[in-house]
């Protein structure tokens, strides 16, 4: 029985013909994720334009619904949460007030600083985009089974801890 072979299959066997000297084996791991991010990418951005929301409000949304009740962050928090610069935040924030899906409110602990609090309509649209994107990540992952999902995302894991921090 022959193994199914993909795109990556036959891009690594050229290089291996034009030049046997190296060890191709990187490109067979992440040559794959890269293509597979793309696919991810395009159904991340499905899900969040059928919420009529951009990748990066999905990242500033998400960040304060995730906080939990009454889903409110510091924009320093925001910050630290999706590694944008201050001034890019600060862009996004107020992007995200003129269209009613957060707001600005005084800090009770501190009144010169400010929370940004997630609205109702900020979190009807992210709650949706998190189940299209839940949704949409499964399909991508329907081929393997449980079992096979849960070693790949523990070697992805020891992978990006490499990274991480």
């Amino acid at each position: 029985m022959s193994v199914p072979t993909d795109e990556v299959d036959r891009i690594v066997a050229a290089w291996t013909t034009q030049r046997p000297d190296l060890d191709f084996s990187p490109l067979e791991v992440l040559s794959r994720v890269a293509r597979l991010s793309r696919h991810l990418d395009r159904a991340r951005r499905e899900a969040f334009r059928r919420s009529e929301l951009e990748p990066w409000e999905w990242d500033v949304l998400s960040a304060l619904r995730r906080a939990g009740d009454p889903f409110q962050l510091s924009p320093k928090q925001l910050l630290q949460q999706t590694l944008v610069s201050s001034g890019t935040m600060t862009n996004r924030i107020d992007r995200l007030v003129g269209r009613r899906l957060v707001r600005r409110e005084s800090d009770p602990a501190d009144r010169r600083s400010v929370l940004v609090t997630l609205t109702d309509d900020g979190q009807l649209r992210v709650d949706a985009a998190i189940t299209r994107l839940v949704d949409a990540e499964s399909l991508l992952l329907q081929g393997l089974a449980r079992g096979d999902r849960e070693r790949l995302a523990g070697l992805l894991r020891k992978l990006s801890l490499g990274f991480d921090g």
